[in-house]
């Protein structure tokens, strides 16, 4: 385990820096992962469908839009934290088949002692690169891809250009879905690069995020939903509306011009996403 300080929180060093396990105060049973001092996941031990981050709840309503309610999905997760999203997908689409790619190995097994997930042999999780899980997997062998990938607070760059986003098209069915969380500031260079570039292969597409980060006012999240097929863009927009701190949906002629004149990225020019400003992160201890 590393070493412990205080009666619950935990502290380990993982393959991609210091991890950290905090007591939620509000909630018995709920543990904010951080990083290196970034918030990476939060669960909530008791309820898997509380979600304290909003824009794990964005991806959460896209998934639960994509297919009938309760209707089991294939899903492929890059990125795994502390697995909040597939504990939740486990929760509300029993028998759903996942698999969740994490590369720090150390991390896994921090998650898996301390938080560990309900047993279930549909839901594997795998030490591995994101983008060598897709190159290993079969074509049109996922209704859904999410990725939630980040080091040090940003994205690698091999997972940000057309060639990337390609093998993402490749292992989705026809009518399959790409849920990214793209996390971004003023101004938004990176997340108007990522849709250019997923576009190219998916082209169906919608941002999900506050208003003011849309706008380029401030670093946040933002939630990139991408198909071959239109997504329920009025659905998501209502849930978008309905949360707990609202957002909206960028789509049509919106998102064009938010992608317009941007070039598309190519793993020769690929770069990291844009490092979050200093002090940005809070977690109360």
């Amino acid at each position: 385990m590393g070493r412990r300080r205080g009666a619950d929180r935990a502290v380990a060093q993982v393959d991609t820096g210091q991890a950290e396990l905090v007591p939620d105060p509000d909630r018995p049973g709920s543990w904010t992962l951080l990083l290196d001092g970034a918030p990476q996941s939060h669960v909530d031990l008791t309820d898997p469908t509380h979600l304290e981050f909003e824009y794990v709840r964005r991806l959460a309503a896209a998934i639960d839009l994509v297919a009938p309610a309760g209707a089991p999905l294939r899903v492929l997760h890059l990125g795994g934290g502390a697995l909040t999203l597939p504990r939740y997908v486990q929760a509300t689409r029993p028998g759903s088949t996942q698999r969740v790619s994490e590369v720090d190995g150390a991390l896994v097994e921090l998650v898996r002692r301390e938080l560990p997930w309900p047993a279930d042999p549909r839901l594997r999780v795998r030490v591995a690169d994101a983008r060598a899980t897709l190159s290993s997997s079969r074509d049109g062998s996922y209704d859904v891809v999410v990725a939630d990938v980040f080091a040090g607070a940003r994205t690698p760059a091999h997972l940000t250009s057309v060639e990337y986003a390609a093998e993402v098209a490749r292992v989705l069915r026809p009518d399959g879905y790409y849920l990214a969380n793209v996390a971004d500031g003023p101004p938004l260079r990176h997340a108007r690069g990522q849709v250019a570039t997923v576009r190219t292969v998916l082209p169906r597409a919608c941002l999900v995020g506050d208003a003011a980060v849309l706008r380029g006012r401030r670093y946040g999240n933002l939630v990139l939903v991408a198909s071959r097929v239109e997504p329920p863009v009025p659905e998501l927009t209502r849930r978008a509306a309905g949360d707990w701190f609202p957002g909206r949906v960028l789509a049509g002629a919106e998102l064009d011009r938010f992608a317009g004149g941007v070039p598309v990225v190519h793993d020769a020019d690929a770069t990291d996403s844009t490092p979050p400003p200093p002090g940005i992160f809070s977690v109360r201890r």
